[in-house]
C-alpha cells in the first residue's frame, strides 16, 4: 500500500524554536518524561494522555502558573465527574492575563465594518481594568457574584471581563444581536448583579441601535442592581439615572489592582448552549481549569507569544470570543472585528490580516469556502508575509479548502484544523507546530486528552473504523457543573451517559493509522441509510470546492413503517437550472464519496438556518422533518435566519400531507 503523504511539513528550523519543543526538552531534562526526540509529538502527547497528573502540573510549572497557595498536589481524584485538581492550590485568573504584555505594546485592536481602528495599550488595559474592577466593588459585587455582558465586539468587554475576573465574580455574556428575550433565556439563570451593556453593533453595512432592547433586557433579569452603559458602534450610551451609570463612571473609579485570591475551582465564567434544541444550559468553568488549558492550547499548539498578532473571526456568542482573549496570557495582540466578516466585500477578513500584520488567523471553513467561491487570491492580492498560521474550526474542514489554500493563500502557511467545544474552552484534537498536515484529517489529539474512538459495546475500534470520540482521562478544563444543577444529573446525562466515567463527546469519528483525526460529524445526527453509517461530513467535502452549491444540508430521517428518507438541502450560488444542477450534485456526491451518499431528493432552497454561531441545524431538522412540534424542538432565539427555518417546517408539513 501506497503511504499517504502530508501536503503540509513544519520547517525544521521553526520546529527546533518551537515552545512545544522547549516544553519538551525542559521535561525530558527535569527527569519529568522520558523522551527521546524532543520533536515527536506522538511521543509528547502519549505520556501526557497516560500521565494527566504529571502532564498538567508540569504545564502550571513551565509557564509559571503565580500560586497565591500551593496545591497539596496535581490529580488528587482521577475519575470522572468528579476530578479534583489541585486541591488547596490559589490563584486569579484576571491577574494572569494582566502579568504579560509590555506596558507599550498594543494588547486589544478593535477593527469596524466601516474601517474604524481603536486600540488600548497592556499598560492602558491593566489601568482600566482596576478603575472597573474598583466600580464592580464599590457597586457590591462579591466573589461568586454574576457580572452579565450585553455587549458587541468590543475594548470595552475585554476590560469588563478582566475586571470581573479580578474580583472573583462569575462573567456571562451575549452578544447584542440576540433579541432581548432570547439574551435573557441565557442570563436570567443566573440573577446578575450588573449588567454592563451597549448601544449598537455593525453588521451588513448598517449600524444596529440596541437600546431598547437593553431597556427591555433588565427587566428581564432578576434581581439585577446596577447596569454600566457603554457607547458602541457610535450610538449614544444611556444617559445616567437610578440604577444606571456610564462606562466613563467606571473608568473614574477608585482602582482595585490587586484580584481576589480564588480556589482553582472557582467559577470564572458561564458559557450557553447554542440553545437551538431547548433552553440553553450554562457550562460553568473554574479559573484554574480554563488557565491551565489557555496556557496549552494557544501557548504550546499555536506556539502564541509576545511577538503575535492574534485575531479569531468571532463573536461574544461564541467560546472563541473566550478563547481570544486569552491570548492576553501569552502578552499576544488580540484583534476583535465588529461586522460582517463578507463585509463591505467578501475579502474584508483577509484585508485585515493583511493591514494589521496578523501572524495567528482563526476562521472557519465556511469563510474559506466563500472566499473559494468569491474566486479571491489573497496571496496573490495582499501581504500576507507575517502569517505563519491560520487555524480553523466550527465545524468539518473539507479536504478541498486545503487545497484552494495552497494554491491561493500560502503553501508556507501551516493551516491547522482543531476541535474542541464550549464544554472545555479548548481543544481534544488539532495541529502543533510539529505536526504535519494531511487534507482533511486533523493533525492529532491535542496533549493532555486521551482520546480514543469507541464502539457501541465501549471496545475501541481498530484504526480507520469510524465510532464516537471518547476522553479517558480527566482535563482540568472540564465543567465543574451545569448551572442550576445540583446533583450533576445534567452533567452526567451530557457526557457520561452512554460510558459511565468516560467522556463522550458526540462526534462521529475515526483514528488512522498515521493517529490523524477524521471527524464525520455529530454522532446525533449520523445518517443510518440502510444498515449503513455515513457521515454528513463525506456529503459537505463532496459539494466542497463547488462553485455552484453556497450552502447545504443533509439529514437522514427514521420513517413511520420503517422507510428512511434522506434529503439534502442546497442554497444555489448564482443562477442555474434547477434539474441541471440537481443532476451535477448527485453525480458529484456519487464520484466523490459513493453512490450510497447521493440523497434520495435534492431541494433547491434559498436560504437555510444556522446557530448564532454558524453551525448547521441538522439534529432539529431531522426531528422537525419527523413531525416533531418545531416550537419544542429548536428556539427560534438561537437560529441566525428564522425564515429559513420557517421554509424548512412548511417542506415537512407538505411532505406529511403528501
Amino acid at each position: 500500500m501506497t503511504a499517504i503523504e502530508p501536503s503540509w511539513r513544519p520547517d525544521p528550523a521553526r520546529v527546533r524554536e518551537s515552545r512545544i519543543v522547549r516544553f519538551a526538552t525542559w521535561l525530558d531534562t527535569q527527569g519529568r518524561a522520558s523522551l527521546d526526540d524532543v520533536t515527536d509529538y506522538r511521543a509528547l502527547h502519549a505520556w501526557s494522555a497516560a500521565h494527566p497528573g504529571e502532564f498538567w502540573a508540569a504545564v502550571a510549572d513551565f509557564f509559571d502558573v503565580e500560586w497565591s497557595t500551593r496545591p497539596r498536589s496535581a490529580l488528587a481524584e482521577r475519575r470522572m465527574p468528579g476530578a479534583v485538581w489541585f486541591p488547596g492550590g490559589t490563584l486569579n485568573f484576571g491577574q494572569h492575563l494582566l502579568r504579560a504584555g509590555d506596558d507599550d505594546q498594543e494588547s486589544v485592536i478593535l477593527v469596524a465594518e466601516n474601517g474604524e481602528r481603536s486600540s488600548i495599550t497592556y499598560a492602558a488595559l491593566r489601568t482600566q481594568a482596576a478603575a472597573v474592577a474598583g466600580r464592580l466593588r464599590a457597586l457590591g459585587v462579591e466573589p461568586g457574584d454574576r457580572v452579565a455582558a450585553y455587549l458587541p465586539n468590543c475594548i470595552e468587554g475585554v476590560v469588563a471581563f478582566v475586571a470581573t475576573a479580578m474580583v472573583g465574580a462569575v462573567w456571562a455574556q451575549t452578544g447584542l444581536d440576540y433579541a432581548a428575550p432570547s439574551a435573557a433565556d441565557r442570563m436570567a439563570q443566573l440573577s446578575p448583579r450588573v449588567l454592563i451593556a451597549g448601544s449598537g453593533y455593525r453588521f451588513g453595512g448598517k449600524v444596529h441601535d440596541r437600546r431598547g432592547d437593553v431597556r427591555d433586557l433588565r427587566d428581564l433579569l432578576p434581581g439585577l442592581r446596577h447596569t454600566i452603559t457603554v457607547e458602541t458602534a457610535g450610538v449614544a450610551g444611556h444617559a445616567a439615572g437610578p440604577g444606571v451609570s456610564t462606562w466613563a463612571d467606571a473608568l473614574a473609579a477608585e482602582p482595585d489592582p490587586i484580584g481576589v485570591v480564588v480556589g482553582f475551582d472557582h467559577p470564572l465564567w458561564v458559557l450557553f448552549t447554542s440553545g437551538t434544541t431547548g433552553k440553553p444550559k450554562g457550562i460553568v468553568h473554574g479559573h484554574g481549569g480554563v488557565l491551565l488549558e489557555q496556557l496549552v492550547s494557544p501557548g504550546l499548539h499555536m506556539d502564541l507569544s509576545g511577538r503575535d498578532v492574534f485575531f479569531w473571526f468571532t463573536t461574544p456568542n461564541w467560546m472563541m470570543w473566550n478563547a481570544q482573549v486569552c491570548g492576553l496570557l501569552h502578552g499576544a495582540t488580540i484583534v476583535l472585528y465588529d461586522g460582517r466578516p463578507t463585509s463591505p466585500g467578501p475579502d474584508a477578513l483577509w484585508r485585515l490580516v493583511a493591514d494589521l500584520g496578523v501572524t495567528v488567523f482563526g476562521t472557519s471553513p465556511g469563510y474559506l469556502e466563500a472566499s473559494q467561491r468569491a474566486g479571491l487570491e489573497p496571496g496573490k492580492d495582499l501581504d500576507l508575509s507575517a502569517l505563519r498560521l491560520v487555524g480553523v474550526t466550527g465545524s468539518v474542514l473539507p479536504g478541498t479548502a486545503n487545497t484552494w489554500f495552497r494554491e491561493h493563500v500560502s503553501a508556507n502557511v501551516q493551516l491547522a484544523s482543531m476541535s474542541g467545544g464550549t464544554d472545555i474552552v479548548g481543544i481534544f484534537v488539532a495541529g502543533a507546530p510539529t505536526t504535519p498536515v494531511y487534507d482533511g484529517e486533523i493533525s492529532a489529539p491535542a496533549l493532555g486528552a486521551a482520546v480514543q474512538v469507541w464502539n457501541a459495546e465501549g471496545e475501541e475500534v481498530p484504526a480507520g473504523t469510524p465510532g464516537e470520540m471518547v476522553i479517558t482521562e480527566p482535563m482540568p478544563s472540564m465543567p465543574l457543573h451545569f448551572w442550576d444543577d445540583p446533583d450533576g444529573r445534567l452533567l452526567r446525562d451530557t457526557y457520561f451517559d452512554m460510558f459511565p466515567g468516560v467522556w463522550r463527546h458526540g462526534d462521529l469519528t475515526a483514528i488512522t493509522e498515521r493517529g490523524t483525526v477524521v471527524i464525520y460529524g455529530r454522532s446525533d445526527a449520523t445518517i443510518n441509510r440502510h444498515g449503513v453509517r455515513l457521515g454528513s461530513a463525506e456529503i459537505y467535502e463532496a459539494l466542497s470546492g463547488m462553485p455552484q452549491v453556497e450552502d447545504a444540508l443533509v439529514v437522514g430521517v427514521e420513517e413511520p413503517g420503517g422507510g428512511y428518507w434522506m434529503p439534502l438541502f442546497v442554497v444555489p450560488h448564482g443562477d442555474h437550472d434547477p434539474a441541471g444542477l440537481v443532476s451535477r450534485i448527485r453525480r458529484r456526491i456519487a464520484e466523490r464519496a459513493s453512490p450510497r451518499h447521493v440523497p434520495d431528493e435534492v431541494i433547491l432552497v434559498t436560504q437555510l438556518p444556522h446557530t448564532k454561531t454558524g453551525k448547521r441545524l441538522e439534529v432539529p431538522v431531522k426531528r422537525i422533518l419527523q413531525g416533531a412540534d418545531a416550537d419544542r424542538v429548536v428556539n427560534r432565539g438561537a437560529v441566525d435566519n428564522p425564515e429559513a427555518l420557517d421554509m424548512l417546517i412548511s417542506s415537512a408539513r407538505s411532505r406529511r400531507a403528501r
